[in-house]
């Protein structure tokens, strides 16, 4: 049940973006549907492990799949907003999703499950998004003039977070293939 309510959080998030389109306060409910995500993506293991209720593979399963379902309503609905250029949103979408694989792939592996990096995981992008959206809200989104290309504050910030993502992505599965490198070359 947890596990649908943080689902419903994602489309919550992704109609209040929709609906910015006809006034930036929806950008609230857009951020009301962030907490109601996290509250349910959140709870929903620990909530069976607590009632040792827990079915690893069943439970990993459809917690990753409501994740990258949660994950595509939340960007996608951010692409829609007047706030953010669909296709930027598209690759911060696409970065994400590179940085789950590794998340996934590493657990398959090596049995480590670590969905942050650095010191940011899903917690701290959902309060960063809040944050963005309360800013939004509350200062618009100015005009931002580069060499050669007029933006906004909101893509830069997307574009940021998809160039760090990307980056990301490269640094660890360039660290991990070392590291399985040395794991195969130990094993011989």
């Amino acid at each position: 049940m947890l596990t649908v309510i943080g689902v419903l959080g994602a489309a919550i998030t992704f109609f209040g973006y929709c609906l910015t389109q006809y006034h930036a306060g929806f950008l609230w409910l857009a951020s009301a549907g962030l907490a109601v995500n996290w509250l349910g993506d959140s709870l929903d293991g620990t909530l069976a492990r607590f009632r040792h209720i827990e079915r690893p593979q069943y439970g990993f399963f459809i917690d990753h799949m409501a994740d990258t379902v949660s994950e595509l309503l939340i960007f996608l609905g951010l692409g829609l907003t007047p706030f953010v250029r669909f296709e930027i949103a598209c690759l911060a979408l696409i970065g994400y999703l590179l940085l789950s694989t590794v998340v996934y792939v590493r657990t398959i592996l090596e049995g480590i499950f670590q969905i942050t990096f650095g010191k940011l995981g899903p917690t701290e992008a959902r309060l960063i998004l809040v944050l963005a959206n309360t800013s939004f809200f509350l200062t618009g989104n100015p005009e931002v003039r580069l060499p050669y290309v007029t933006t906004t504050a909101a893509d830069l910030l997307l574009m940021f977070v998809a160039v760090v993502a990307f980056v990301t992505f490269c640094v660890s599965v360039l660290q991990q293939a070392r590291r399985l490198a040395k794991m195969s070359d130990l094993s011989r």
